[in-house]
């Protein structure tokens, strides 16, 4: 079971950041797709904002696994908003808003849920949440992330809900829940503890730099992007933190990899988002 801290930045957390989302190649077969100013529209229809209030920052043809979707971000009256919209029928598969969006239960029989809320026949995330909780005995008040999801394995519609609980002595505890959509049975939970050297500084949590100062360090490597064009994401490598991020600027994608402690940037990788 894969461990990972998100922290979704102003630009959001891009869905095509997880592995195995590559931009889907320009084939034929998109006929059948309805078409990036469909899926925008689409967006904006489930976000209740007029097209005249909105400022894209992304809207583009994505691939997961063979499963092709739209993945439309966009910014209006202080709000930030993330959508994947379904390339063939339109449908919203996943939506998320705010500085810490959380996915949203996918779309079922041909109307999206709304975060918390129980699509037909399933417990709901705010009840997956719970039983993850309870289980692990935590209060959500003291947990440092929290994020609840909707998945599938195996044919099974599963939540999937990971948290973390940070230690003053600098270890953090991480707990990871897959619970039946249907039952609100425990499928499966992992969790592990581990200490993170501590490094000083006011700009740390943990030994862990602060978010901003992340984003200002790749924003400097991409003159006039903005934080409405980054996307970050704490994660592990090899037992250290780094964060992984992604800006999408002027036709080009600069995807990354900053230490967490130090600021070191481990990998930088630009290419045009046109390109197959």
């Amino acid at each position: 079971m894969k461990h990972k801290l998100f922290t979704i930045s102003a630009g959001l957390l891009l869905a095509a950041a997880l592995a195995g989302c590559t931009p889907s190649a320009q084939t034929g077969g998109q006929s059948a797709y309805i078409g990036v100013e469909d899926a925008k529209a689409a967006a904006l229809s489930a976000a209740q904002v007029d097209s005249a209030d909105a400022q894209f920052s992304v809207a583009e043809l994505w691939d997961h696994d063979g499963e092709q979707y739209y993945e439309v971000d966009f910014t209006a009256g202080g709000q930030e908003y993330h959508y994947a919209i379904d390339a063939v029928t339109g449908m919203v598969i996943e939506s998320g808003t705010g500085a810490a969006a959380q996915q949203s239960a996918a779309v079922q029989g041909g109307a999206s849920t709304q975060q918390g809320t129980a699509g037909s026949g399933q417990i709901g995330e705010d009840e997956a949440k719970r039983i993850a909780l309870e289980d692990a005995g935590v209060a959500e008040a003291d947990t440092d992330y929290l994020q609840v999801h909707l998945d599938r394995d195996d044919g099974a519609e599963i939540y999937d809900v990971e948290f973390a609980v940070f230690a003053n002595d600098g270890s953090v505890t991480e707990y990871d829940y897959e619970i039946d959509a249907a039952t609100g049975e425990i499928r499966s939970l992992d969790h592990e503890a581990e200490r993170i050297t501590l490094y000083g500084g006011s700009n740390s949590q943990n030994g862990v730099m602060a978010e901003d100062k992340i984003r200002d360090i790749a924003l400097a490597k991409v003159p006039g992007a903005t934080e409405k064009d980054i996307s970050l994401s704490l994660d592990r490598d090899d037992g250290r933190m780094s964060y992984e991020g992604k800006i999408i600027f002027e036709g080009t994608e600069y995807d990354f990899e900053i230490d967490a402690y130090s600021g070191a940037i481990r990998e930088w990788d630009a290419e045009s988002v046109f390109d197959d």
